[in-house]
């Protein structure tokens, strides 16, 4: 099996202003990423996508095989993710003159996973007749039991009902959390999607101490911390 690693950073960043730039334990945030993907030893190649050219020159500098510069079409506010992804894993394969078998990304706001969750998150997928695997940690709340939304009225009704009703939240059925950290593609469904999850996507689970997705101010902080005193 051959493998390609990607990870896709935007320059600009509304939530967190130059998230992947900034510090934590004494090394950009995007750094630890790339460092996860090293020492898992899966892989190939690990290209870093990226309309920032700082951000790529400290991706090679960190251990990146490839410095992909992503469109600026592909690097908006309201661009998905998957389109820049396929378009690293051809510009790479455009590169080494290869086909890859396995495609993963690694969000690099992610950073509290372990190396050994892409090794079990592979493997997982390598050993499934399934063609992509997510990651995910199991839910605070259920929509069964205590996720609310406001219906076209303007009132509260549950999430999602189950024609019996319950009483406990552990008799719900089992939900989980995208927590944005891993994704791997089979080659055979890799160019042929734009979403996410298929009919037949796996999870890997993560708990949720590894889970956290830096999307705010309070995020960073908690990461920061979690890692500067692991």
């Amino acid at each position: 099996m051959t493998r390609l690693c990607s990870i896709c950073a935007r320059g600009s960043s509304k939530g967190v202003i130059n998230k992947n730039l900034r510090e934590i334990a004494g090394k950009p945030l995007i750094t630890h990423t790339i460092e996860h993907a090293i020492e898992s030893k899966c892989f190939d190649y690990l290209s870093v996508s990226s309309d920032s050219k700082e951000i790529l020159d400290i991706s090679i500098e960190s251990g990146a095989n490839f410095a992909i510069e992503r469109p600026k079409e592909l690097a908006t506010d309201t661009s998905a993710k998957l389109p820049a992804i396929q378009h690293c894993a051809s510009a790479t394969e455009g590169l080494t003159n290869k086909a890859f078998d396995i495609f993963v990304d690694l969000d690099a706001t992610s950073p509290l996973r372990l190396p050994q969750d892409i090794v079990e998150s592979i493997n997982k997928l390598e050993n499934s007749d399934s063609l992509n695997l997510i990651t995910g940690s199991p839910a605070r709340r259920s929509p069964y039991f205590n996720l609310v939304e406001l219906n076209k009225n303007g009132f509260v009704i549950r999430s999602k009902e189950l024609e019996q009703s319950i009483i406990r939240r552990q008799d719900s059925p089992q939900c989980y959390d995208m927590n944005a950290s891993i994704y791997v593609w089979k080659r055979e469904n890799f160019f042929n999607h734009q979403k996410v999850l298929l009919d037949n996507t796996i999870l890997y689970e993560m708990p949720e101490e590894r889970s956290i997705d830096i999307d705010t101010e309070l995020d960073f902080k908690l990461v920061k911390f979690l890692l500067e005193n692991k």
